[in-house]
């Protein structure tokens, strides 16, 4: 949240033209001498070489580094680790103690799926490929290897209108256009400008060929650009080393599983967090927040958890109240009201301090010594909401513990459920230590409240300020609207190399800390920054995105994006954060949002209010599309659970289910819940249709079980403004709880089944359980089958009780169902039949046990 007031958010620095515009033409790198190759040794386990530059220095962008070192491991069967590094070891690379990961097993090469080999070309000189059986996915054969100081360039081939996903964080379509594609990753808050660089950086691509997938992920935290054009991917790179993994596939979600083995799994929610969330930039007082939630439950629409943005604090200083207007007495009522409801109370925490040494969490950072520095070794002071600020330099020894102090004294006023850590990209009102010489109680005025100033000159001497290659990021400089690339951390290394990990190690300082003041309970973190592995601590929203039909389709798009990253909570503001909301947007909005895997409202001050219950379309389409979230509950927990445990996403893209299906290469206005349930929102104002892929196969409408046999065919739904359309996939098996108006009193409501036979009459599925809060519960897995007129329930393992009974079972494509027997015994049930299915109530089986249910027909 920059600039929440309509006003651009470049406006302040008197922004005319990208950096990248100042290049006026990109050196020609092709005729770079490369490298030659010499001192092979092959291992079981890998293989080493050393690379010598191969002719006279192009110095392109940089100075060109004359020796490296190439090595290569097997580490699992499915996973490769190809790192070229400087053998002089001066170039920077992350700390493992930053970024720990996998190491795997030392796999032998025969028994890896991927071989390795590297060639001498006499033209371009050192290049290798790698291969998945008779099929090469990478391969750098024609372009030579360029290794600076402050460029890296490595290029590989790519067939011919590559399906290429992934790569960012920056608003795009799914399928990324291979013939005119840059993405940037430079960490900056961004309010949804679409193809530019976003909040995080994230170098894993997933590309599908021949209906399998492989994947390719770059360690590396520098600023960077990765082209695709030419049929090439091309990754140019400010600095550090060439270390690439590459993972076989062959299934979307077996990359996804190999990549997230490497860098981290995402992070087990707690089960509260999947409800629906409600937030704005400027409820004037606490009044207000308890009229909001008066009125969701007036409506009787579900609301989980309350939220509140920096209207809480005094004077935008992090850590305190408004003693007027959110004063701590009234928020520690209010926080009880909500705990007695079964509703939770989440706020915003931004990582800027105020520079007032009268302000004590200022006080004690500086004298545990532990804010970023200027190059002489002062105090960084930049502006942020508080005024000149100064921002915690998480490389400092003292840092993770003055953090978490002042955590403690938070929360020991106001135990909140869960925290919002924003603006850490870090996100900053000017270029530079503009706060340096100021005096410490001076208030500046905000930038957007004062005229336009001229960008300063560019100093193109100073080449961490200014790097000779120029990447397309949306700024003049990479230090506007952040940290400068000159500062330093406390282990002597300058923000140019590191500036991609500080929303990271924000995010990791403040999950450690939470699992350690409640060392069982499951922490709730929303963070817009993140890194490759920020799934292990924190859930993630688009950001600024803005009220328009536009941006509700690019929402699925970071969905689905995120899922890749292996961040798979995720969300973006429901009906949009800035600008108005009309009661048609709002309405499409929550119909998609309540399939978000993180469901929040927001949006910005002086925008018109749009909680759900304000237009009595949104509100009827909440209660219909959040009543269906509801419901599913346990299916999508489910789901997460495989997220904890092999990385999986919750939202997913058709192509992952369907690789074969030419239609879901680029299809991004539809999605899948899980792999059973499809979900075809309208995404165009006006529309009271919606023309949807249906796979092939059989589905059955959600509402009212009609069956469509999928042929991998656009057809035509009528989708009326309070519906959306969501169909359940032939041979999967959902489970499901009468819904409440919170996950807690769902948890204690009756389970059902919805049984969704296939072309075979059969059906499969799972059901995870647990207490859903802490680290240390007990769990129950589930197995379910039906075929041949049973229905298995199946335990898989754990002992967690599950208390409500299974009492309602919907057996789609099977009709006239006549009676039931639960182990060979008659039992009492009403049927009804619908649209040749057959739905069984009154039922009351427990599912701690085995079970099988048999139905005659």
């Amino acid at each position: 949240m920059l600039l929440s007031y309509g006003i651009l958010s470049l406006a302040y620095v008197g922004l005319l033209v990208p950096s990248w515009a100042y290049i006026l033409a990109r050196c020609d790198t092709s005729a770079c001498p490369g490298y030659t190759v010499t001192d092979k040794q092959v291992t079981d386990i890998g293989f080493t070489a050393s690379l010598t530059l191969a002719g006279i220095p192009c110095n392109a962008y940089g100075n060109d580094i004359s020796d490296l070192n190439l090595k290569v491991t097997f580490d699992t069967e499915n996973r490769i680790h190809v790192h070229i590094y400087d053998r002089a070891g001066k170039q920077y690379q992350i700390p493992s103690a930053v970024i720990p990961l996998d190491e795997g097993n030392n796999m032998q090469q025969k028994r890896s799926r991927l071989k390795f080999d590297c060639f001498q070309d006499p033209t371009t000189g050192f290049g290798f490929k790698v291969a998945r059986g008779g099929e090469v996915i990478f391969d750098t054969s024609g372009h030579p290897l360029i290794f600076e100081d402050q460029y890296i360039e490595v290029t590989s081939r790519l067939p011919n209108n590559a399906n290429i996903y992934g790569l960012g964080e920056a608003p795009d379509y799914f399928r990324r256009d291979p013939d005119n594609t840059i993405k940037t990753l430079w960490n900056r808050e961004a309010a949804g400008e679409f193809g530019k660089n976003a909040y995080g950086s994230h170098t894993i691509y997933m590309e599908l060929r021949k209906e399998r997938f492989h994947g390719v992920y770059l360690y590396n935290s520098h600023g960077m650009d990765i082209v695709l054009a030419n049929n090439t991917i091309q990754y140019r790179v400010l600095g550090g080393t060439a270390d690439f993994y590459f993972f076989s596939g062959p299934g979307a979600l077996d990359v996804i599983d190999q990549y997230t083995e490497l860098v981290g799994r995402p992070y087990r929610v707690p089960y509260w967090s999947l409800g629906l969330h409600n937030c704005r930039y400027g409820y004037k007082d606490i009044q207000e927040v308890n009229d909001v939630v008066s009125n969701y439950s007036k409506a009787n629409i579900p609301l989980e958890a309350v939220w509140s943005d920096v209207d809480y604090m005094d004077n935008a200083r992090g850590f305190t109240f408004d003693p007027v207007n959110y004063p701590l007495d009234e928020m520690q009522k209010q926080l009880e009201q909500l705990h007695a409801n079964n509703q939770k109370r989440v706020l915003i925490v931004h990582p800027a301090i105020q520079h007032n040494t009268s302000y004590a969490p200022y006080a004690r950072g500086n004298e545990a010594d532990v804010f970023v520095k200027n190059p002489d070794e002062s105090e960084y002071i930049t502006q942020v909401w508080p005024g000149y600020s100064v921002l915690p330099d998480w490389f400092s020894k003292n840092a993770n513990s003055w953090w978490g102090g002042e955590l403690t004294r938070f929360l020991s006023e106001l135990p909140l459920d869960g925290l919002w850590i924003d603006m850490n990209e870090p996100s900053t009102f000017c270029t530079g230590s503009c706060g340096s010489g100021r005096p410490a109680d001076e208030v500046p005025p905000y930038p957007w409240e004062i005229p336009s100033q001229p960008h300063r000159p560019l100093d193109k001497t100073n080449k961490l300020l200014v790097p000779p290659y120029a990447i397309h990021q949306a700024l003049v400089e990479l230090s506007d609207n952040t940290i400068e690339t000159t500062a330093i951390n406390a282990i002597g290394i300058p923000e140019y190399h590191t500036h991609n990990l500080y929303g990271y190690m924000h995010s990791m300082a403040t999950y450690n800390f939470l699992t350690q003041y409640r060392p069982n309970i499951r922490p709730f973190l929303l963070s817009p920054t993140t890194f490759a592995g920020s799934g292990k601590y924190v859930s993630h929203w688009v950001g600024d995105n803005h009220s328009n039909f536009f941006d509700l389709h690019i929402s699925i798009v970071a969905m689905l994006d995120f899922g890749i990253f292996g961040i798979p909570m995720m969300g973006a503001d429901i009906c949009g954060f800035e600008d108005d909301a009309t009661e048609e947007l709002c309405t499409r909005w929550i119909e998609v949002g309540a399939f978000y895997p993180f469901a929040r409202d927001h949006n910005a001050y002086g925008a018109r209010p749009q909680e759900l219950y304000r237009w009595p379309m949104v509100a009827e389409a909440s209660r219909r599309a959040l009543g269906i979230r509801y419901a599913l509950l346990p299916y999508i927990y489910t789901n997460l659970q495989l997220s904890v445990e092999k990385g999986w996403p919750l939202a997913r893209a058709l192509i992952f289910e369907f690789p074969g299906t030419a239609d879901a290469a680029g299809n991004d206005r539809q999605f899948l819940v899980g792999d059973s349930l499809l979900v075809s929102p309208v995404l165009t104002e006006g529309a009271t249709s919606v023309d949807a892929l249906i796979p092939k196969g059989i589905w059955y409408d959600w509402y009212t079980y009609e069956k469509i046999e999928g042929e991998d065919k656009n057809v035509t739904l009528d989708a009326p403004l309070e519906h959306i359309n969501v169909h359940v996939r032939g041979g999967k098996i959902l489970p499901a709880q009468i819904p409440a108006l919170t996950t807690a009193d769902s948890r204690k409501n009756d389970f059902y089944l919805v049984v969704a036979t296939d072309e075979n009459i059969s059906a499969t599925g799972k059901l995870y359980y647990d207490d859903g809060e802490t680290f240390n519960t007990l769990h129950r897995w589930i197995g379910l089958k039906y075929s041949d007129d049973l229905l298995f329930i199946n335990q898989i393992s754990g002992d967690y009780d599950i208390a409500p009974p299974l009492a309602k079972i919907v057996l789609l494509g099977v009709a006239d169902v006549r009676s039931v027997m639960v182990n060979n015994q008659s039992v009492s049930s009403s049927i009804t039949r619908v649209n040749g299915s057959s739905i069984i109530d009154g039922l009351s089986i427990k599912l701690n046990e085995r079970n099988v249910i048999s139905f005659d027909n």
